[in-house]
């Protein structure tokens, strides 16, 4: 089936993408529901797996755990029919949040074992340090302190391995609060705050007004409520920005407090009405009945399973037999066609062995040259650090705004008219493609293989980028809706490498790159916005705008550049 050029597959992989990265759960629901539906309708059921799996995901952000636990159950039933232990180890994980948020505990260290014991059976080491650092969080919440620092120091050592700055935040925060909960202050202020300026800088939010919190509540252990008073301030002013309820009610309730210790009622009265009225307005999670009889009905489901399968055994055991007596004399009749039978495994070996070629240009097509070579040598890829790197990244203006109002064959027609020819480019100025994430491009110059020349060769892409893009509106087409693009590119070191065991994916890390997505987020339409280290290397080369400083999220100021064009 195909529509307008565009294929099924890439349809599915469109669809796959939007729900995972759609901010708003809602809408992630929705294009989750409509992964589904194509993928069963040209049964796909990995596709299937990966809808259902986000349908959960949006569920469980809205609050909605029945929901969520009913398509994490039927996501780990594909994945136990398709036998991939990486698919189940994550789903098992899920399923254990949920448990978690309901206060089950028996079922969500269950869970947690589960997703580890499968996880372990991959090389997927950041599913895994995942799965760690949950098991880790739900004995924290039982005050089970040293078995959930176990989880939390393994999770910590495969993160740092991995230079993943998120998860190395999240372990340090609950570390720090293990260490405040058994008196270590000092030791722990020190670890929540590192926690905090690392998801600060990658625009994590949540968690940053938990940690805040928790400083609040060590200054208060310590008498110092000053201090403890101004930290719960600012965990109320990030849970009040961000709408997260919870948080908001927690940061009243210690505000009530605190006021009381310094004799302050009215203000103390007017923190606990707010925490009341908040505490009211967080939907009751108290499902754990439901919730333990839906994971009944599935253990009583994977029994059935397993009488059929004893079942199935006893029927091959008797097909077996047959099938011995039929070989003996088929044996007999094989030695009369046994040169027949041997060109037939010439003619195989040549199928196989261009099929292996096709294989490995497919690779070629997912992963540098080289990172292909080693992944095939070796089984996986070591991370690797580059010292000069230059990465671009670009979004469509008011993208957001067009997908809502654009059916999945619109949205996806017009965006492949785009990331096509982005390909085409990038290629031809010997320049590494990374990935999309929805209306996103991110590629990078200088890896695998260094170069001396990869911030002049960006530039001259990037003005290409943008050269197709206005061209582009003047010629639009039925089924395709056009748009402004902004670019921004930086230069520095990152970190490269592959990430999973299956759909590999080569990506990079490093600060570089969060200032390359801070350049194009401060660009303009129509605009090549470059940072001071990249127009440092193409000054000679290229007529520059001086924009002056501006202030950049988590970075403070720094100075940026229009690229005019080649001098």
């Amino acid at each position: 089936m195909q529509s307008e050029g565009i294929s099924d597959s890439l349809k599915l992989e469109m669809l796959e993408d939007i729900a995972y990265h759609e901010s708003d759960p809602v809408l992630a629901e929705s294009y989750a529901d409509r992964l589904i539906e194509l993928a069963y309708e040209l049964e796909s059921n990995e596709n299937a797996l990966s809808g259902y799996l986000q349908k959960g995901n949006a569920n469980l952000v809205q609050g909605n755990l029945e929901e969520a636990l009913t398509s994490f159950f039927k996501s780990l039933e594909i994945a136990n029919e398709l036998e991939d232990y990486g698919k189940a180890g994550a789903i098992y994980s899920s399923i254990a949040n949920v448990y978690s948020i309901s206060r089950d505990t028996f079922n969500s260290t269950f869970y947690y074992n589960k997703s580890i014991e499968a996880l372990k059976q991959t090389d997927d080491t950041l599913s895994i340090a995942s799965a760690l650092f949950n098991a880790g969080d739900d004995q924290l919440k039982h005050n089970n302190y040293d078995h959930a620092m176990e989880y939390f120091s393994e999770s910590m050592a495969l993160f740092e391995a991995l230079a993943i700055p998120m998860g190395i935040g999240y372990n340090l925060g609950n570390i720090g609060l293990i260490n405040s909960r058994k008196g270590n202050y000092t030791v722990a202020e020190r670890q929540i705050k590192e926690a905090i300026s690392i998801l600060q800088a990658n625009e994590d939010y949540y968690p940053v007004a938990v940690y805040l919190k928790y400083l609040a509540d060590i200054k208060n252990e310590q008498a110092d409520y000053s201090e403890s008073l101004e930290y719960a301030h600012q965990s109320l002013e990030i849970s009040r920005e961000f709408s997260l309820k919870d948080q908001i009610s927690e940061a009243h309730q210690l505000l009530a407090e605190l006021y009381e210790k310094q004799g302050n009622s009215d203000l103390a009265f007017e923190h606990f009405k707010d925490f009341i009225t908040y505490r009211d307005s967080v939907k009751n999670y108290e499902n754990a009945q439901e919730l333990a009889n839906m994971k009944a009905e599935f253990e009583i489901g994977q029994k059935q399973l397993q009488v059929d399968l004893l079942n199935q055994q006893k029927k091959n055991q008797r097909i077996t037999i047959i099938a011995t007596i039929s070989a003996l004399f088929l044996i007999v009749m094989l030695a009369i066609g046994l040169f027949r039978r041997n060109r037939f495994i010439q003619r195989t070996k040549k199928i196989i062995e261009h099929e292996k070629e096709r294989s490995d240009k497919l690779l070629l097509n997912i992963l540098p040259e080289e990172t292909a070579q080693e992944l095939k040598e070796l089984g996986r890829v070591k991370a690797k650090k580059f010292e000069s790197v230059t990465v671009l990244f670009t979004d469509f203006k008011g993208f957001t705004r067009y997908a809502e109002d654009l059916s999945p064959e619109e949205l996806v027609e017009s965006v492949d008219h785009y990331f096509s020819k982005f390909d085409e480019i990038i290629e031809n100025h010997g320049l590494e493609k990374i990935k999309t994430v929805g209306d996103a491009y991110m590629c990078a110059g200088g890896l695998p293989y260094p170069t001396n020349d990869h911030a002049e060769r960006m530039i001259r892409a990037a003005i290409e980028i943008r050269d197709f893009v206005e061209e582009s509106k003047q010629i639009e087409e039925i089924g395709e809706t056009r748009f402004e693009i902004r670019i921004g590119i930086n230069t520095g070191p990152v970190v490269a490498g592959v990430v999973g065991t299956k759909k590999f994916a080569y990506d990079i890390w490093g600060d570089t790159v969060n200032i390359a997505s801070r350049m194009e987020s401060g660009s303009e339409a129509g605009k090549i916005n470059i940072s001071e280290y990249t127009y440092a290397l193409v000054k000679d080369k290229f007529s520059c705008e001086y924009r002056g400083e501006f202030e950049v999220k988590n970075r403070g100021k720094m100075k940026m550049y229009f690229v005019n064009g080649v001098i």
